[in-house]
């Protein structure tokens, strides 16, 4: 590492970057994304994938999907600038906002993915229990399934609630953002 201000300020930000980049490997993204999302957040100007490309040495069809996915995740959004032809993108720099969104999209995924299959599990043991064949045994196992989906309901109920209160903001409320003061 060189000792101009450029690359003080480049080694100085690394730290953070890299933390990043573990952080978004924990929530199951690729170290490559967190490590460009973490160079997006520091620079200035929206930026090209080109530009992209050659911060972070990675090819453009890795650069290219690895926007589509941040994008996706509300982390990135497009930007238009007047006068220039290439698509350019900037990070999403609100975190709060970005936490919101993130866990948003995936708890709202996991609820719809549980909730059918719960449906069709409940609609099969009802049947099951409707059926004349079903013996004492089976059909007190069926009974505790269905108490056992009758918890996991009231789950996805709560779990509702809570996506609805972080998209309304209501969180901040419950648990409000820390001042200038508070961070010392």
């Amino acid at each position: 590492m060189g000792s101009d201000p450029e690359s003080k300020l480049e080694e100085a930000r690394r730290e953070y970057i890299e933390s990043l980049t573990e952080t978004m490997e924990m929530y199951g993204l690729s170290p490559s994304m967190g490590r460009l999302y973490g160079i997006m957040f520091f620079h200035e100007k929206p930026m090209t994938l080109d530009e992209m490309c050659q911060r972070t040495g990675m090819s453009k069809t890795s650069m290219s999907t690895g926007v589509r996915a941040l994008s996706r995740l509300k982390l990135v959004h497009k930007k238009w600038q007047k006068g220039v032809r290439k698509d350019l993108y900037e990070a999403e720099h609100d975190q709060f906002r970005s936490f919101i969104d993130f866990f948003s999209q995936l708890w709202e995924k996991e609820i719809q993915l549980n909730e059918k299959a719960l449906a069709k599990t409940e609609k099969k043991l009802k049947d099951l229990l409707d059926s004349d064949d079903i013996d004492p045994d089976t059909a007190q196992q069926i009974h505790r399934d269905l108490e056992k989906l009758t918890e996991a309901k009231r789950y996805y109920a709560w779990l509702e609630r809570m996506v609805k209160t972080f998209e309304n903001g209501r969180i901040f409320e419950l648990v409000p953002i820390p001042d200038d003061e508070e961070l010392d």
